[in-house]
């Protein structure tokens, strides 16, 4: 009698069938794999949540850092590079023949190899998605308490840190949804609120008009204040950006056969995606620096008092919005998180155990976003450091590494210029960040 383990090549062993049913079955319930069945414009909401978040909202302020000129250039140059990265990162999902790379630090393995591939993606991919969790709390929070101001002027001042709360007691709800998929009608609603609160902000600055005091030079008195705040604005600009780190994962949904790939699906709705995004991104960012000069607020809406129910209703619109944006960015860390539980851990795949997992993960990103609530120079912070990377560069070195275009031909350089610019802004944004971060904290009171 044969052996389960000597059966002869080409046979399958009842302990491999065992282990392929116990894999397909854990694919079925992580949150990236377990549902494929999404339409191209699932691409083009979701992708529009992911990347139109608190970001547009700064906007304004980082033209004040940065100047008209390099503003300008800071932004169109942004817009065509993210794009084209974006491009390649949807190519490459399918690049080898009946696999699809399902997350971005797959792709990654398949680029640098298995170790490399994580040790190089996943660090980068947490920092950008729990940092975008924390943001979001503390935009969500910041939003709320707006609402509440304008709405009941009369009203006692709640604390920030309870506006906070209130926000993530959403997410202690929402949290439970299973999968990309399920999110669908959040992220819908999520992308068209993101439209209709940029539309709000530029056109309610056009009705303030532009202020009788307004400057456009910089801000800062000294050279040096003037540097680190131009650093801090190219970092703002790099945030708004940040869509590329769930792409792969948006992917994973849509359906696909040799016949019709997803890629055809996911690139129309990535293309749709885009004019949103540029039809947020460009009125809000000139209009409201026009308008405003050099003393315009980290948060646009902050600056704007009138009329009254317009900006409270923006502000509501805005927590509506980073909803659906938390949403779409704690998905592939529960991903991750239940992936190393359940595959390395051998942790039963259970409601009970997710449960646990993402309440647990919700409260730690309430926590330090009350704890620590500076928007404007987290957003510096963490564009820099994190996002620029796996948006700017990091596509494009392993479109080097896998598709390996010839040696000075119209892609390498391409390439090579992206990776370029995007190491300047790795380098140099976090700097202007964290100063940013610095000079917040000299005023701020703990929980106040």
């Amino acid at each position: 009698m044969v052996s389960q383990t000597d059966q002869p090549n080409g046979h399958r062993t009842p302990i491999d069938d065992e282990a392929l049913a116990r894999q397909k079955a854990i694919d079925d319930w992580l949150p990236i794999t377990s549902s494929r069945n999404a339409k191209w414009w699932y691409s083009a909401f979701h992708n529009v949540t992911s990347m139109v978040g608190a970001g547009v909202l700064s906007l304004p302020y980082a033209m004040a850092q940065l100047g008209w000129g390099p503003g300008v250039v800071a932004l169109v140059l942004s817009w065509v590079v993210t794009l084209y990265t974006l491009w390649q990162m949807v190519e490459m999902h399918e690049v080898v023949p009946g696999k699809r790379f399902d997350r971005y630090h797959e792709l990654g393995q398949h680029a640098f190899g298995e170790k490399l591939g994580l040790y190089i993606v996943v660090p980068q991919q947490l920092i950008v998605e729990v940092s975008v969790g924390i943001i979001y709390m503390v935009t969500g929070g910041k939003s709320l308490k707006k609402f509440h101001d304008l709405v009941c002027k009369d009203c006692k001042d709640i604390k920030l840190s309870f506006f906070i709360m209130i926000f993530a007691s959403v997410h202690f709800v929402l949290s439970h949804l299973p999968n990309f998929n399920s999110i669908a009608g959040v992220s819908l609603a999520a992308a068209v609120m993101s439209l209709s609160y940029s539309t709000i902000a530029w056109s309610a600055a056009i009705h303030r008009g532009v202020q009788s005091d307004v400057q456009y030079g910089y801000k800062a008195k000294t050279t040096v204040g003037t540097v680190f705040n131009f650093f801090n604005g190219m970092g703002q600009v790099a945030f708004a950006y940040a869509g590329h780190n769930v792409v792969l994962e948006i992917q994973a949904t849509i359906p696909s056969t040799p016949e019709k790939r997803s890629k055809g699906p996911m690139w129309k709705g990535v293309v749709i995606a885009y004019i949103i995004v540029a039809l947020c991104y460009f009125p809000v960012a000139l209009i409201g620096y026009w308008m405003y000069g050099n003393s315009v607020q980290d948060d646009i809406l902050i600056s704007l008092e009138k009329p009254v129910w317009l900006i409270a209703m923006a502000n509501l619109f805005v927590v509506i919005h980073v909803i659906g944006g938390y949403q779409m960015y704690s998905m592939p860390v529960f991903d991750m998180i239940e992936t190393v539980l359940v595959k390395k851990l051998n942790f039963k795949p259970t409601t009970l155990l997710r449960f646990f997992v993402r309440n647990i993960y919700v409260a730690l990103t309430m926590f330090v976003g009350i704890t620590f609530p500076f928007f404007g120079g987290l957003l510096g912070f963490f564009g820099g450091l994190a996002y620029a990377p796996t948006t700017y560069y990091l596509p494009c070195i392993m479109w080097l590494a896998i598709c390996k275009p010839r040696k000075f031909s119209l892609s390498w350089w391409t390439n090579w210029i992206c990776i370029v610019f995007g190491v300047l802004l790795m380098v140099i944004s976090p700097i202007g960040g964290l100063r940013q971060i610095i000079l917040d904290a000299k005023t701020y009171k703990f929980y106040s």
